[in-house]
């Protein structure tokens, strides 16, 4: 009996590990079924991350930081007050261009009264003119009458002569007069375009004071769209050149994801397939996704410096295609999705 019962013990301890290592070879195997099946229906990768829209926030003025309002990574909105430039100077130079602004407008009002004297003088220089017309034509018809009363000796040599002489000075009158008139004529058109001038010059230096305002206006620097700010680039104090990137706005309104497929996987994903999404950060969560859009041309391609056998610097790899993925139900993560989060796609073909 006791033989008997050590054979049964001996023979269950064989047996238990044989249906441990059983049971983990027949997991594995069914584990490993599951991948191969998925491999096979499914184009994975896990060179994607989550993108969003970056907004950069660049000083449109030069001067110093008077004060900021927003700290790292604060929540802004569209049309908040982020910072201020100071605008002493700027101001200073607009009351500059005002008063220069003032003395334009006397300057027209100015070639607007020459030009109006003008106007006086010449409507005076052609009344003088008729009158003198008139003057000639009576010494005219005199002369001519003198003449046929002194072929009559009617009248004396001296009276001829005294109407031969008004006739001479009449003509030198009317021509004298016609030449002011030209001049008068010459001179108004001279005065009006020196008050287009002046209107010109009044409308540049007008133009000039707008441009000031909207100087001025840039020191104010507002968020242009809702979102996180990333670190903040200056302090209160710091001298800003135009241009300067001040910091980013992360729009989470915007969110999507740019998986790169290897070139040999495109051929199974076409726009609109629904894929499968796991973040790294968050892995029981499960996001949905659609295609959108494929790129026309490999990653490789918007490098500084592309492949290019003619140049030597070609060397044959797989390509990537990037491949823009619109979240589905984005509102439901954009708390917890970040910019830059890794994921991996898997598409079902």
């Amino acid at each position: 009996m006791d033989t008997e019962s050590k054979k049964e013990r001996k023979s269950g301890k064989k047996i238990f590990p044989r249906i441990i290592i059983g049971t983990v070879v027949l997991i594995g195997l069914v584990y490993l079924s599951i991948e191969v099946w998925h491999a096979i229906n499914h184009e994975e990768t896990d060179n994607a991350q989550v993108e969003m829209r970056l907004v950069p926030i660049l000083s449109r003025v030069s001067g110093y930081v008077n004060k900021i309002y927003v700290d790292d990574y604060s929540v802004v909105t569209k049309g908040q007050l982020l910072l201020l430039v100071d605008s002493t100077e700027l101001e200073l130079q607009l009351r500059e261009m005002q008063a220069d602004f003032k003395q334009s407008l006397s300057d027209i009002e100015n070639a607007k009264a020459s030009l109006t004297n003008a106007e006086a003088s010449l409507a005076s220089a052609k009344s003088n003119l008729e009158v003198l017309r008139i003057r000639q034509f009576k010494a005219v018809n005199d002369l001519n009458r003198d003449k046929k009363l002194f072929e009559g000796n009617a009248i004396t040599k001296r009276q001829i002569d005294d109407s031969q002489s008004a006739y001479d000075v009449t003509t030198k009158q009317l021509e004298t007069s016609q030449m002011d008139v030209k001049v008068a004529e010459t001179r108004l058109e001279v005065l009006r375009s020196l008050v287009g001038k002046a209107q010109a010059q009044a409308d540049i230096k007008q133009s000039r004071i707008d441009q000031q305002r909207l100087k001025l206006s840039y020191c104010r620097i507002y968020a242009i769209a809702d979102g996180k700010l990333g670190k903040r680039n200056i302090d209160e104090g710091q001298f800003i050149q135009s241009g300067t990137p001040l910091v980013t706005i992360v729009n989470s309104e915007s969110q999507w994801v740019i998986a790169n497929f290897k070139e040999n996987q495109v051929k199974n994903i076409h726009v609109g397939q629904i894929v499968e999404i796991k973040i790294d950060g968050y892995p029981k969560l499960d996001v949905k996704g659609k295609v959108v859009s494929l790129s026309e041309a490999t990653g490789a391609r918007f490098s500084l410096l592309p492949p290019d056998n003619a140049t030597g610097n070609f060397v044959k790899v797989t390509q990537r295609i990037p491949v823009r993925i619109e979240i589905l139900d984005a509102g439901k993560y954009k708390d917890i999705l970040r910019a830059g989060m890794s994921v991996i796609v898997s598409v079902p073909i």
